[in-house]
């Protein structure tokens, strides 16, 4: 058995990993470095690291170690879970596996056909959040073996989601929809709520399929309307539809 490791231990790891995240974020490595430095940090069986695609609704994994079926589930579907609006909330600090409550673990899919049959008994989902507040991607890692408590490692993943958030989010953004310029002069996020705009959806439902908050929403509207000089939303619904701009599925 491996001998335990020390607070100052894990810290000291967790450094490692930022660098390797730093490192990945300007393009000088790949993100298998960070799941292998992760490794010093906390002992797993399986790991890895999606960046969330906002336009195909999926994630896409940058690096892991899951099975086939398990990195399907979670590049595809994990997004549709029960589990995934608990824990894609900004303000919670990774969702471990033993903090989530029974009836919540029975009606999870991902759980109990993906995680279960593996023998997973621990982990940490950890959702990745840019400094804009975009929802980027996603740490899981799981583990066979319960952990000690209190357990430092949860600290110190927590202090590292700044720095992965940074090595998954792309380096640039995406194309705009259906366009090889940008109309009105708009961002891609400007052209994603537009293009929400013509479904007649709230502040809210957009901010949920964007994983991002109606606060950012509104300020995302309030620029669209400033930018190509309209009154309100349904005139700038309007001219989405001019411009053959329209929602994903």
């Amino acid at each position: 058995m491996a001998a335990r490791r020390s607070t100052a231990d894990i810290l000291d790891a967790a450094v490692h990993v930022r660098e390797a995240a730093r490192s990945a974020a300007a393009g000088a490595s790949g993100l298998d470095p960070v799941l292998t430095a992760l490794s010093e940090v906390m002992e797993y069986d399986h790991a890895s690291l999606t960046r969330w695609d906002p336009l195909h609704r999926r994630h896409t994994t940058l690096a892991g170690s899951y099975p086939d079926d398990a990195t399907a589930y979670i590049e595809n579907r994990l997004h549709r879970d029960p589990v995934f609006p608990v824990l894609r909330s900004p303000e919670r600090g990774g969702l471990w596996l033993r903090d989530v409550p029974g009836q919540l673990l029975a009606a999870s899919p991902g759980f109990q056909d993906v995680l279960s049959p593996l023998g997973i008994e621990d982990g940490v989902a950890q959702c990745l959040f840019a400094a804009d507040g975009r929802y980027v991607g996603m740490l899981n890692v799981s583990t066979r073996r319960p952990r000690r408590a209190p357990d430092p490692a949860r600290a110190a993943v927590t202090l590292l989601t700044e720095s992965l958030a940074a090595a998954v989010a792309p380096r640039s953004d995406p194309p705009p929809p259906k366009a090889h310029v940008r109309p009105g002069g708009l961002s891609p996020r400007e052209l994603q709520v537009l293009a929400e705009l013509t479904t007649g959806r709230t502040n809210r439902e957009i901010a949920e399929r964007l994983y991002v908050t109606p606060r950012t929403v509104g300020t995302h509207i309030e620029h669209i309307l400033a930018k190509l000089d309209l009154p309100n939303r349904a005139a700038a619904a309007a001219r989405a539809v001019a411009w053959g701009i329209e929602a994903s599925d």
